[in-house]
């Protein structure tokens, strides 16, 4: 664990993490001035939908467009979270409008948040309280595939298990 939490190793499909080769990830964005040179080489199109992001080990946030994995926003290393997150213009400034912890790669716990929020006070963005969209994973131990919790029904949609109410998605960690 590091100081900011857990890091989160990939743990979705193998073609996926094969196909991430040297050079591949997102954007680093460790500054307000690295967050206003990405921004600014956005278009309108792009800024309606939400991007991929992860915080890497380091503690910076990586961001990609929407449809891009987020082991390949990470370069195929280990996170300490990764989801989705939207911006938008208020009073001048930029502002996360919504995010969320939704990467089935990465399967990343809520209590990430921390990472993320570290991430994006130091580049000064203006950010909820936390996750705006909460999604609870968790690995069944009976039959070992992974789910998402939603109404809070632990139970495995896969084989009807009950599932745990601690985070356990990745076996090794």
């Amino acid at each position: 664990m590091s100081a900011q939490g857990r890091s989160y190793r990939y743990v979705g499909p193998v073609d996926l993490r094969s196909a991430v080769r040297p050079g591949d990830s997102g954007r680093r964005v460790r500054s307000a001035a690295d967050f206003d040179d990405w921004i600014v080489e956005r278009s309108a199109a792009e800024l309606v939908e939400p991007f991929t992001f992860v915080v890497d080990v380091g503690g910076a946030l990586l961001l990609a467009p929407r449809r891009s994995e987020h082991v390949a926003c990470a370069g195929g290393g280990l996170v300490l979270s990764a989801g989705e997150i939207g911006f938008m213009r208020e009073a001048a400034r930029w502002i996360v409008s919504e995010i969320s912890n939704q990467s089935t790669g990465y399967c990343p716990d809520v209590t990430s948040w921390s990472a993320v929020a570290h991430a994006l006070d130091r580049i000064g963005l203006g950010r909820p309280s936390g996750f705006t969209h909460e999604v609870t994973f968790r690995r069944c131990p009976d039959c070992q595939e992974h789910n998402i919790v939603r109404e809070d029904d632990f139970v495995c949609v896969f084989c009807d298990s009950a599932l745990p109410a601690a985070w356990n998605v990745d076996p090794a960690a």
